[in-house]
């Protein structure tokens, strides 16, 4: 009835008409239709930390000489990447590579060595602990102190806080592509380290295949005893389970050592007061006498029955 009555109007009144109705229709829904969870996205950072004023691209610093030697170090890197695949798996020789029972991955014998590693506490939610890294009195070791505070910040979000970490950095090959270690021959972690008797944490990352698999860490418990005394501690990578954001998770599967991205230290025993942990060196072995493949129940997809 209504198409009806307007084809009756003429042609004047009934552009008269449209116009109005889609003037009432726009301010209807435009409130709707606008959108601010693009801006909210946008403005959001973590509780804590200060807001940056600059634009993305104003962060790029560009130096001519900086990009030369960039150049050169990933020419190098891939030359060496070349080479190493004529010589054996990462550089040594078949046999060699075979035959190995120990390595260390991270000894500590000067400053440039502690380079490869990034400390961070919860000061970056807003919260009070503080973490420092320097290189021990002999300068064959690193040490590791702070302060460890549980207090949460006051920024009406944030819940639980104290902690402390230590973490390596990724490994790169020639143009900032990603590198794993490979650890498959090796079945055991060997570290050694004093401490002051409060429990860590170890922290293993590997490759992902999913996005959201990208907070999915390894972890093992590490007692020291304290005192002036170094501890050897041998963990077998079969004893890491598996968390996802502190979770531990219901689904368990053996570490991937095949692409291992990082090895960290955390500290989170909701004890105020210093802390110190001296390590000596990181590192990996095999050990013939342990052939415990999972220490955990997992679930199988296709069960016998």
């Amino acid at each position: 009835m209504f198409l009806t009555k307007l084809a009756r109007l003429p042609s004047g009144r009934l552009l008269n008409c449209f116009n109005s109705h889609q003037k009432l229709l726009q301010a209807s829904i435009s409130p709707f239709t606008v959108s601010r969870r693009a801006g909210i996205h946008g403005e959001y950072r973590r509780p804590g930390k200060p807001k940056e004023e600059k634009f993305p691209w104003q962060k790029i610093h560009f130096d001519f000489a900086k990009g030369l030697d960039g150049i050169k170090k990933n020419i190098t890197l891939l030359k060496k990447e070349f080479s190493d695949r004529w010589v054996g798996p990462e550089g040594k020789p078949l046999l060699e590579h075979m035959l190995e029972q120990n390595r260390v991955l991270w000894e500590f014998k000067g400053p440039e060595s502690l380079d490869h590693w990034i400390v961070s506490s919860d000061h970056e939610i807003g919260g009070k602990s503080e973490v420092y890294l320097k290189m021990g009195k002999t300068g064959q070791s690193c040490f590791l102190y702070g302060n460890l505070n549980s207090t949460p910040p006051r920024d009406g979000e944030t819940r639980y806080s104290g902690y402390c970490s230590m973490r390596s950095k990724q490994p790169q090959s020639s143009f900032n592509r990603k590198k794993h270690y490979d650890w498959s021959p090796f079945n055991t972690l060997h570290l050694r380290v004093r401490g002051d008797g409060r429990p860590w944490m170890i922290n293993i990352a590997t490759e992902t295949y999913f996005s959201h698999q990208k907070d999915d860490i390894y972890c093992y418990f590490l007692y020291t005893r304290g005192g002036p005394y170094w501890q050897e501690v041998k963990i077998p990578f079969s004893k890491f389970f598996l968390t996802s954001r502190g979770r531990v998770q219901d689904d368990q599967h053996p570490l991937w050592l095949d692409k291992v991205n990082t090895v960290g230290l955390t500290l989170g025993d909701k004890t105020d007061g210093p802390f110190q942990l001296e390590i000596d060196f990181i590192g990996i072995c095999k050990d013939y006498a342990h052939t415990e493949e999972f220490a955990y129940e997992s679930y199988k997809r296709n069960p016998e029955v």
